[in-house]
């Protein structure tokens, strides 16, 4: 059975659909721009800005929620989320907000009720860090940053 979250609603928020699920397969429920009617936010190439979404969860412990982007958005006009994916803490009750950067060559507007990104809901696992003298070995060791090849190989 799924998690029931509470939503709040937010003023500014009022009269839009709530984040949901476009399909029966979707990861994400998607999240819409919460600007003032008729009015255009716009974002120059380059350019950022804080959307927001007129809503706050209240996630229980052990979930968070992730901003992710759009991909349409990001294929057809090079727009995405700058700090993908953005964590909603559990702990957090304020209003979502998403952080749009447009990497395009065109401004790109946004109007109320525009889908702007996804909220996806993923379980958190916390650990305690333990100081040790040495690690075990592994076939990867240090490498990184391009240290596997195409096929998954580790190359020296």
């Amino acid at each position: 059975m799924s998690p029931s979250i509470p939503v709040r609603q937010l003023p500014h928020g009022e009269g839009l659909p709530l984040p949901a699920y476009q399909s029966d397969g979707a990861a994400g429920l998607d999240l819409l721009a919460a600007i003032p009617a008729n009015t255009t936010l716009v974002i120059e190439p380059g350019a950022r800005e804080l959307v927001p979404t007129g809503v706050a969860l209240e996630l229980p412990p052990g979930l968070e929620a992730q901003v992710r982007p759009r991909s349409g958005l990001a294929l057809k006009n090079g727009v995405t989320v700058l700090n993908a994916p953005g964590t909603i803490d559990s702990d957090y009750r304020g209003e979502i907000g998403v952080i749009l950067i447009n990497h395009g060559r065109e401004p790109f507007e946004i109007t109320r009720g525009a889908r702007v990104a996804q909220l996806v809901i993923a379980r958190v696992e916390r650990v305690a860090l333990v100081v040790a003298d040495e690690l075990s070995a592994s076939a990867r060791g240090a490498g990184g940053f391009g240290s596997t090849g195409a096929s998954g190989e580790v190359r020296e």
